[in-house]
């Protein structure tokens, strides 16, 4: 009983040729010789090139499918396709890793496929020298409003060095330049930690049809605790995938989202309280909630633009020591009156000291 061509390739007898073709790329690509090592990849390799050869050819498939394997390269059917023609004019494949080769070099064009599916991880690098996790660029996305798209609410380079073509012979990509991207997160994200969805659009060639599509992908941004601004963090090659270049590096920069009430300071949150004058001089109690809503009250015996008043731990998280946070700093801004009588300026005159 002959190959099943279908089986080899994983796809139905009603397949079509894109399925076929995509099915025989992703098999061909794993199987490949040059990156699979294993004792029996050159075989499968052969056997997926022979299938996607018969398969892939309208006349051939016909016959195949109403003959076998068996039935078609005896000839039935008249037969006379092929990468060499049998002496009773059936079909025959030489079976051979040139020609196995020869099928999947026409498949890519002749480009590297390796080079265009080739990535790496994803590196994190923040400013104070923090390194942390692996997740996963792009020549040109625009602002966030074109290519990326919010859905809700790593350290070290990454190492390239020279591709092989498939001829073998050595060819040194070039890495188009990173892509940085302003990531805005609220304090109260910094706080607790979050989790952020991006969605990437960007251009893939596809070395079988010689055109280019726009694909989108989702990627995961895990903020961790205590955050700082300016961390970064690096999608390793996930930019557009153009033919004999690396693509970009995707970065997104921490940044951080303005907020009504608070500032940041470091690890520390500001709170600014606004006073009359006269409490700044008789004295007065102040009432102030902390980021995370907790009430806390301060009596204040006479405030000064130089005062602070400061609430330990309340502050943001320390991203080396989670359980240590920044304190939670009350500062004042002082109101003093637009209008003022003459008696009352004479009073002022009479008990402020010189």
């Amino acid at each position: 009983m002959g190959k099943d061509f279908y089986e080899i390739l994983g796809v139905s007898k009603t397949a079509t040729l894109d399925e076929i073709k995509k099915a025989y790329k992703k098999l061909a690509l794993k199987y490949h010789p040059d990156k699979n090592k294993s004792a029996s990849a050159e075989e499968q390799f052969k056997k997926i090139s022979e299938a996607y050869a018969v398969l892939s050819d309208t006349d051939k498939r016909k016959k195949y499918d109403q003959f076998g394997e068996d039935g078609f390269k005896a000839g039935f059917g008249d037969s006379n396709a092929g990468f060499a023609n049998a002496g009773n004019g059936g079909y025959t494949y030489s079976f051979t890793s040139n020609d196995a080769r020869n099928t999947f070099a026409q498949f890519f064009g002749g480009q590297d496929p390796f080079a265009a599916f080739f990535s790496g991880g994803n590196d994190f690098d923040s400013d104070d020298g923090t390194a942390g996790f692996n997740l996963g660029g792009a020549n040109q996305f625009g602002g966030l409003g074109s290519g990326f798209t919010f859905l809700n609410t790593g350290g070290g380079q990454p190492r390239f060095t020279s591709r092989q073509t498939m001829g073998g012979k050595p060819k040194n990509l070039k890495q188009d330049p990173p892509v940085e991207r302003n990531l805005e997160v609220s304090l109260e994200d910094i706080l607790k930690g979050a989790t952020k969805k991006m969605k990437l659009s960007r251009s893939v060639y596809d070395p079988s049809t010689g055109q280019t599509r726009r694909e989108d992908k989702i990627m995961t941004i895990n903020i961790k605790p205590g955050w700082k601004a300016n961390t970064r963090i690096t999608f390793a090659k996930e930019g557009d995938r153009k033919p004999d270049t690396v693509p970009a590096d995707v970065v997104f920069i921490i940044r951080d989202k303005p907020h009504p009430i608070f500032k940041r300071e470091g690890q520390d949150i500001v709170y600014t309280a606004k006073v009359s004058l006269k409490d700044a001089l008789c004295g007065c109690t102040v009432m102030v909630k902390s980021l995370e809503g907790k009430s806390f009250e301060l009596k204040c015996k006479q405030i000064t633009p130089s005062t602070v008043k400061r609430i330990p731990g309340e502050g943001l998280p320390y991203p080396k020591e989670p359980n240590k946070r920044g304190d939670l700093l009350v500062k004042f801004d002082i109101r003093f009156p637009e209008n003022l009588t003459e008696s009352c300026k004479a009073t002022l005159r009479n008990c402020l000291p010189n």
